[in-house]
């Protein structure tokens, strides 16, 4: 929904509220999908949103809530008395409760925890026990489980009958004995299965895709990407069920870690918050470390520069060309690290795959560096008027900076994967820091040896 249309149904609200209309109220918010309505509580007066939510319907406050983000659950949690609090806590999924309790202070956790019943409880407490970013701190426990004995009218009774606690009842999956994972089957083929009668382990698919709860979610969200899942089951080390993860899930997945290598690929540390949620303290502390850590880099440049002193002095001209030659460094680098940050991340490249990359790479930055060097020597020799030695220095160093630059940028995100480190971090400010001194060491060693200096 447009933002000038939740403004707009936010003054609404807010006008009917203001009137008492509470029918009306309720009337419009039953028009509204939960995100939407979610997004209309994010600048409303801490005062007023507990009467407003109180107004949503049964069905729909839960998923409201479970879209809203973590400031404006809490400022809701603290308006809210204990008993709205467990009704709200009984309708959402236990994923979404202990995505709540992850993001709550210690002090609303306690409360939250008071009120949820002991079997939330303990769904929260095993989800809390897995990694933050593995498939088990993603997944939701409440899945369709079926017994491979049935019949296919029994598990539609099951489904009836249970289903509307579940998170979703598309993918149902027969497990065995000890909840070992033996197939899965869709709520498609059980509605138009003729024989009602045939049980499930005849039309189940037993060639079932899983991943493990150590798995990384990220390679979960690969998962939906590649084959189109609506939902994967997830499995312990010991092959039993113990969850699924579900396409909203993976969508959330890609989303935070697009935004985590967004920030890291422009030397910023990931921050959860949305732009105008965080601090000028948030901001400092996400961007003055990586800065500090660039400028104490970028001083081997001066040292370069200072050890080629007199040849400078010698040629003064070859000064002028050094910020063209470090930036067009600079760039080639950041276009190659950017293209293989982008292949890991999507599974496209490996580490095994570090010698092809470097061919490829290889023949790509020597056909970029030889147009780059030949338009550079025509605007060198026509235009700047400088000899014919000096635009050769320039133009070698060139083709030499962007083969050097790229071979160097896509090496380093293959090896940062290969050591177990996330490759975004070896993106463009720390490749031109690097690329920057390696560029000035060949250009002053091609101005030496061409130049006699």
């Amino acid at each position: 929904m447009p933002d000038t249309t939740i403004t707009t149904l936010r003054t609404m609200l807010a006008n009917l509220d203001d009137a008492k209309k509470y029918q009306s109220l309720r009337d419009v918010m039953q028009t509204l999908q939960a995100p939407d309505l979610a997004a209309v509580f994010e600048d409303l007066p801490p005062e007023k949103m507990p009467v407003i939510f109180r107004l949503c319907p049964k069905d729909l406050a839960a998923e409201v809530f479970a879209e809203m983000a973590p400031e404006t659950q809490q400022t809701l949690i603290e308006g809210l008395t204990d008993r709205e609090l467990k009704l709200v806590l009984d309708e959402l999924f236990a994923d979404d409760a202990t995505d709540l309790v992850e993001e709550m202070p210690a002090g609303v956790v306690k409360r939250i925890l008071k009120q949820a019943d002991p079997e939330l409880r303990a769904m929260i407490n095993e989800l809390l026990k897995y990694p933050e970013d593995s498939v088990g701190g993603v997944m939701t426990t409440e899945l369709m489980e079926l017994d491979p004995g049935m019949s296919v009218s029994q598990a539609i009774a099951a489904i009836r009958r249970t289903g509307i606690d579940k998170e979703t009842v598309n993918n149902c999956y027969i497990t065995g004995p000890d909840r070992k994972l033996l197939g899965v089957v869709t709520l498609r083929e059980l509605i138009l299965e003729r024989d009602e009668n045939r049980p499930l382990a005849e039309i189940m698919d037993d060639d079932v895709i899983s991943v493990h709860t150590g798995d990384d979610r990220e390679h979960a969200s690969q998962l939906f990407e590649k084959y189109g899942f609506a939902a994967i089951p997830v499995v312990d080390n010991e092959e039993r069920l113990v969850g699924i993860v579900t396409i909203d899930d993976a969508i959330s997945i890609m989303q935070d870690e697009a935004t985590e290598d967004i920030a890291k690929m422009n030397a910023i540390a990931p921050v959860d918050k949305p732009y105008f949620r965080r601090s000028v303290w948030d901001f400092y502390r996400s961007r003055a470390p990586w800065l500090l850590f660039l400028m104490v880099s970028s001083t081997f440049s001066s040292f370069v520069i200072r050890s080629y002193e007199s040849a400078l002095a010698a040629v003064t001209v070859l000064t002028a060309y050094i910020p063209m030659l470090t930036d067009t460094g600079g760039n080639a680098g950041s276009q190659s690290t950017a293209t293989i940050i982008r292949g890991l991340s999507v599974g496209e490249l490996h580490p095994r795959d570090l010698p092809r990359i470097l061919w490829r790479e290889l023949r790509a930055g020597a056909l970029c560096g030889l147009t780059l060097a030949a338009a550079n020597f025509a605007k060198l020799v026509l235009l700047d008027r400088v000899g014919v030695p000096v635009a050769a220095v320039v133009c070698l160093t060139l083709v030499a900076t962007v083969l050097v630059s790229q071979a160097l940028a896509s090496a380093m995100p293959v090896l940062a994967r290969k050591l177990g480190f996330d490759p975004a971090v070896m993106a463009s400010p720390l490749v031109t820091t690097i690329v920057d001194t390696t560029t000035l060491l060949i250009y002053f060693n091609i101005a030496t040896l061409i130049l006699r200096l």
